[in-house]
C-alpha cells in the first residue's frame, strides 16, 4: 500500500516532469518551424493552418540556397574564428583564472571586481574605441581584427575564476614540492581537474563567436572574409526575400552548434553545476 508522502512525492515527481516537459517542447517550436519551413515551397511559408510535416519536402532549397553566395567559404572563416577565439579565451581566462584563485597578492581583489566591472559595459561603449584601434593597427578586412578584439572575456575569467577556488591548494603545493615549475604545474595538475569548466567555457564561447554579427559586421567589408551571420544578412537583402532558403541555410549554421553539445552535454551540466557563485 502507498503511504501518503510517497503518494505526494510521486504526484510531485510527475507535476515537475509535465512542466518541464512543456517548457521544453515550447522551447523547441521556432526550431521545429525553421525546420518546417526550411522544406516548404515559398508559397506555403506563410500558409494557414501551418503544415508542420510539409509534403512533399522540397530538399531542393538546400542548394538552391547555398549556391546563391559563397556559403562555403563563410562557414570556413566562421570555423577559423570560432576556433582561434575560443582557444585563445579558455587559455587566457584559465590562466587569469588561475591567478586570482590560487594566488595572493596586492590588490587581487581590487583586479577582480575590475574585471567584473567589465561586464556592465555595453558593446556601444566599447564599439567605437576599439574600432579605431583595430584601424590604427591596419586590421580592418584580417582575421586578426576578427579575433583580437575578442579573444579575452571577463566572463571567462570569472568562470575559471570560480570553478578553480574549489582545488585543494594541497594538490598544488604538492606539485611545487616535488620540483614542477608553475606552468607544469598548471597544465600537468590544474586543467586536468577543471575539464568541465575547459568545455562549459569553449561551448559559450563558441557560440557567442559563431553567432556574432555586430563586430564582423563593423570591420569586414571583403566579401571572402565574411562570416556565416554576415552571410545570412547579406542573402536577406535581396529584392525578394526566399524565406524557405534562409531557414535552410540557417538550419545548417545551427548544426556545429548542436553536434558541440551534443557530444559534450555532460561535460557542459558538469561544468555548470561545479563552478558555483560563491566566494
Amino acid at each position: 500500500m502507498i503511504s501518503g508522502h510517497t503518494y505526494v512525492d510521486r504526484t510531485l515527481y510527475w507535476v515537475r516532469f509535465v512542466l518541464v516537459s512543456a517548457f521544453g517542447i515550447l522551447m523547441l517550436v521556432p526550431i521545429l518551424w525553421m525546420l518546417s519551413t526550411s522544406l516548404k515551397p515559398l508559397a506555403q511559408v506563410f500558409q494557414l493552418p501551418i503544415q508542420w510535416i510539409p509534403r512533399p519536402p522540397e530538399w531542393s532549397n538546400y542548394p538552391a540556397a547555398w549556391n546563391q553566395f559563397p556559403f562555403g567559404r563563410y562557414f570556413v572563416n566562421s570555423v577559423i574564428v570560432s576556433v582561434a577565439v575560443t582557444v585563445l579565451n579558455v587559455v587566457l581566462a584559465g590562466f587569469a583564472g588561475y591567478s586570482l584563485a590560487k594566488y595572493r597578492y596586492v590588490g587581487q581583489r581590487v583586479l577582480f571586481l575590475a574585471i567584473l566591472c567589465t561586464l556592465m559595459l555595453p558593446i556601444e561603449v566599447l564599439m567605437v574605441p576599439t574600432f579605431l584601434i583595430v584601424k590604427e593597427l591596419g586590421w580592418l578586412n584580417t582575421y586578426q581584427g576578427l579575433i583580437v578584439p575578442v579573444a579575452a572575456d571577463a566572463f571567462g575569467v570569472f568562470l575559471m575564476r570560480q570553478f578553480m577556488l574549489h582545488l585543494p591548494d594541497s594538490l598544488i603545493e604538492a606539485a611545487r614540492i616535488d620540483g614542477a615549475g608553475e606552468l607544469g604545474t598548471y597544465f600537468r595538475i590544474v586543467v586536468p581537474l577543471v575539464w568541465p569548466a575547459v568545455f562549459t567555457l569553449g561551448l559559450f564561447v563558441w557560440r557567442e563567436t559563431w553567432d556574432s554579427f555586430v563586430w564582423p559586421f563593423i570591420i569586414i567589408s571583403d566579401d571572402s572574409l565574411r562570416t556565416v551571420p554576415i552571410g545570412l544578412q547579406r542573402f536577406q537583402e535581396q529584392y525578394v526575400t526566399t524565406y524557405n532558403q534562409v531557414m535552410a541555410i540557417s538550419t545548417v549554421a545551427m548544426i556545429p552548434l548542436v553536434l558541440l553539445f551534443f557530444f559534450f552535454q555532460r561535460a557542459f551540466i558538469q561544468g555548470i553545476a561545479l563552478s558555483g557563485l560563491k566566494e
